[in-house]
């Protein structure tokens, strides 16, 4: 699970701010929050925040393999003040893995990782996994050197490639249980336009994800239900592999096809909204943070899904039932005030599970929780927070929206006469 992200340099994000699940009002003893959600206005940077993750993601996952040798960290800096451009970016997360702590991170630049470090916390004490300042890196004494692995991971290592990267390459045991995290148990939703044509795959990698067949047909009754459940008229969704047919070899493509109504119409993928693709897409990973644990990231949650289609989908996170091993998370922005009060008789978001981000004076990004106003329990935070209470909502003007159309009208009149 995610407890925490801490991120600096990047994008909107000038200084060090840092998302914390930790409860703050929780007295279950869990770990971690199962949801987090960040609201601001639009331009605010609450993207950027989520789109930091996403970088520390990717970078884990492809520094070694696909950054090019000689073409630097493809980083995103602040660049409304010059300065700060030049200056390095952090990213670091905080995790609990099979009930320890593992705290990682690195810090770049345009050209080279500057720092990185893993460290776990085993009984409490930090054990140190692999430390590196530039070019010199080293392993912690409980890591196991096999026939000098180590020195060979160092010589291999690039100036702007992460060592995690690279040691996941060679199964490098005590950094596996992080590397694995940004690999298999983070997902990313929202960002870009994904291709059609990839959705078929992604199904059949949802429903091959497991070795016994008793369990691909449970997968995919559930994919099914929900579908169902959102209401989108749906009876059923298949995915037609011409591969599985006689076993021969033959150029033809898997079909997904959505099959609707009494009288079992069927729609092809690129025939369907764009909402129903958008909400199967988010329920593939969805149904697999529930089942095999891990952290759905949801860029504008609303900006696909109804506003009781996103509470059906946060409360799902919240309820012990739906989510029994309590190691999945869903963390999203949004500007749906309505998930700040209550759906379904529920309360949908609790106190510690809120973060605002607004922008200063300058153009940077600040993050804060809802904490920081010790908002008292079942208090309307919607009302409050679209009234301005917390910040993080745009200030508008009624004149200035009107002084801006009559200087419009009156330079295109200007310049007709």
């Amino acid at each position: 699970m995610l407890r925490s992200f801490r991120l600096a340099n990047h994008r909107s994000f000038r200084d060090e701010h840092e998302l914390l699940l930790m409860p703050a009002y929780d007295k279950t003893g869990r770990s971690a929050v199962p949801v987090a959600a960040v609201y601001g206005a639009n331009a605010a940077g609450k993207s950027n925040l989520l789109d930091g993750l996403r970088f520390m993601a990717e970078a884990v996952r492809h520094s070694y393999a696909q950054w090019k040798p000689a073409g630097g960290v493809p980083r995103r800096p602040f660049r409304l003040d010059p300065g700060t451009a030049q200056e390095p970016s952090m990213f670091v997360v905080e995790l609990v893995l099979d009930s320890v702590r593992h705290v990682y991170g690195f810090v770049v630049d345009d050209e080279q990782v500057l720092e990185e470090w893993l460290y776990t916390y085993p009984h409490g004490r930090r054990r140190v996994i692999v430390e590196r300042t530039g070019d010199k890196i080293s392993l912690g004494s409980t890591v196991e050197d096999h026939r000098g692995r180590g020195g060979v991971l160092r010589e291999l290592t690039r100036p702007n490639a992460l060592f995690l990267s690279l040691a996941a390459q060679v199964g490098q045991t005590e950094l596996m249980p992080a590397y694995r995290w940004f690999a298999e148990y983070v997902h990313f939703s929202g960002w870009g336009k994904e291709r059609l044509s990839d959705i078929v795959f992604e199904v059949m990698d949802f429903l091959s994800a497991t070795s016994h067949r008793q369990d691909e047909l449970r997968r995919q009754r559930k994919l099914v239900e929900f579908m169902r459940a959102a209401d989108l008229g749906l009876g059923d969704v298949q995915v037609r592999d011409p591969r599985s047919g006689d076993g021969g070899l033959t150029l033809a493509k898997p079909e997904l096809v959505f099959v609707h109504g009494p009288q079992q119409s069927e729609l092809a993928v690129w025939e369907e909204s764009a909402g129903t693709v958008a909400w199967l897409r988010l329920v593939l990973r969805v149904l697999t943070a529930l089942d095999a644990g891990g952290t759905v990231v949801v860029d504008e949650i609303d900006a696909s899904l109804h506003p009781e289609l996103a509470a059906k989908l946060v409360l799902m996170f919240q309820d012990d039932r739906t989510n029994p091993r309590g190691d999945a998370q869903l963390l999203f922005a949004t500007h749906d005030a309505t998930l700040l009060g209550t759906a379904f008789g529920e309360e949908v978001l609790a106190r510690d599970q809120i973060w605002f981000v607004e922008k200063d004076t300058d153009g940077a990004s600040r993050l804060y929780p809802l904490s920081d106003f010790h908002p008292r329990r079942g208090e309307n935070r919607e009302r409050r927070y679209l009234g301005g209470s917390y910040g993080a909502v745009p200030m508008l003007s009624d004149s200035e929206f009107a002084a801006a159309l009559r200087s419009a009208d009156e330079e295109i009149g200007g310049r007709a006469s």
